[in-house]
């Protein structure tokens, strides 16, 4: 089976990522060259486990500091600034960004991805600005002009090629562009799989055991195989490897890819079993908010819990599927608290998540003949939510947040998780 592209649509998309956003950022505050300098965002300078959150290019290539890596594992050389985030600035600064882009096209064609990353489409602006690569070119240097900070900006037929060219090639060469053409000798040779934007690595197991390794075996396996295994993901995972993407500009990528999720390192170890617990809550309330707030409820929760590093890590990610879709708080706990006493073994935890995915509308309510109040929960929910959109994130808090295991009260204070 093969792929007539003369049948698809033809668009001309641009993804543009800015290139190590946060420690770009700070580079620039502090009267430094982005790409020359030897620069570290940290979370917390204070705690030698804190994560770092960015690192310069050079930072990256010289020493192999990356994304993840720990404040103790940068190695003391004077040449390397090591500075918190400042969260409110890079936000500030990636709406300016988004302004820039408005000057190109109207504002319903931009689509921010990220803090850091946005796709704009620029169908029939030729007669103004000149082709797609003409206005990628013009956007980076006046990005660099105005704001110097440096980008890389893929372009494509759709959304999906736009961003694996942006992956796969323009991080490396500063812009490019990919066709339909192009899927064979580009696109099929990559592997791993997990490198194929969409596939990240339990799946690419998964892919593995059924005799996949490359991108162009996934387009060429058998259609109604994927689908038996995998289900309306088998049949993206098949045509996202021929390149194939009919999704509009800001509608997610991957079918039912919108979910919902928090994820924390902890600030110290946790050993306690209800302290884990009241923390789990905390993340409960967030996640179930986040929902509340785009109108929707899921029915799939997942809980992961990741042990310290003292118990030589490990942990576990587990999702348990509901029989109805919800978004109030205390049903997502009661989920979180099976799945925890499940698989949770009595070690050290320093790492949770918290996710609710299967999403659909939160415009009906089933109603439970041994719940009837169950609207009312629903009804409080959003209450509370307008309550702190009002007043903040910290005027309505669980008691659990004011025992020592609570960490709401902390990062109430902070912007994206992190210092403002």
């Amino acid at each position: 089976m093969t792929v007539d592209y003369s049948c698809l649509p033809k668009q001309q998309i641009l993804c543009i990522d800015m290139k190590s956003f946060y420690a770009s950022c700070s580079a620039v505050m502090l009267g430094l060259d982005p790409q020359t300098c030897y620069l570290a965002v940290v979370g917390d300078i204070d705690r030698k486990g804190s994560v770092v959150l960015a690192a310069s290019p050079r930072l990256k290539k010289e020493f192999g500091v990356k994304t993840g890596s720990r404040l103790f594992e940068i190695p003391n050389d004077p040449r390397i600034k090591i500075v918190e985030p400042k969260m409110a600035t890079y936000l500030r600064i990636s709406t300016e960004l988004t302004k820039l882009f408005h000057r190109y096209v109207p504002k319903e064609a931009i689509h921010t991805y990220s803090v850091d990353e946005s796709f704009i489409k620029v169908d029939g602006t030729s007669q103004l600005w000149g082709s797609a690569w003409t206005i990628a070119e013009k956007i980076r240097d006046e990005m660099e002009r105005e704001f110097q900070l440096p980008c890389a900006i893929g372009i494509g037929p759709n959304m999906l090629m736009s961003k694996l060219c942006l992956d796969l090639e323009a991080k490396k060469t500063g812009i490019a562009e990919w066709t339909y053409e192009d899927v064979p000798r580009k696109l099929w040779p990559v592997q791993p799989l997990s490198e194929m934007w969409g596939i990240g690595k339990r799946l690419e197991r998964t892919l593995n055991r059924m005799g996949i390794f490359t991108v162009g075996q996934l387009a060429k396996y058998d259609l109604h195989k994927l689908e038996a295994k995998f289900g309306i993901m088998g049949n993206q995972l098949y045509y996202h490897a021929w390149g194939v993407d009919l999704s509009e500009i800001g509608a997610p990528i991957m079918e039912g890819q919108i979910s919902f999720g928090k994820s924390q390192i902890l600030l110290r170890d946790y050993k306690d079993k209800e302290e884990i617990k009241h923390v789990i809550l905390e993340m409960c309330e967030e996640v179930a908010r986040r929902a509340r707030t785009h109108r929707k409820a899921g029915r799939t929760v997942s809980l992961g819990i990741g042990y310290s590093q003292d118990e030589l890590g490990g942990g576990f990610y587990r999702s348990k599927t509901m029989s109805e879709p919800t978004n109030v708080t205390m049903d997502l706990y009661r989920t979180c608290l099976q799945l925890f006493e499940e698989h949770y073994r009595n070690k050290t935890v320093r790492q949770i998540s918290v996710a609710l995915s299967n999403v659909v509308d939160d415009d009906m309510l089933q109603l439970r003949l041994f719940e009837p109040n169950l609207w009312k929960k629903r009804e409080l929910g959003y209450t509370m939510d307008a309550i702190r959109s009002r007043y903040g994130s910290a005027a309505l808090l669980r008691s659990v947040s004011y025992t020592s295991a609570g960490t709401a009260r902390l990062r109430a204070k902070l912007v994206g998780g992190h210092k403002a």
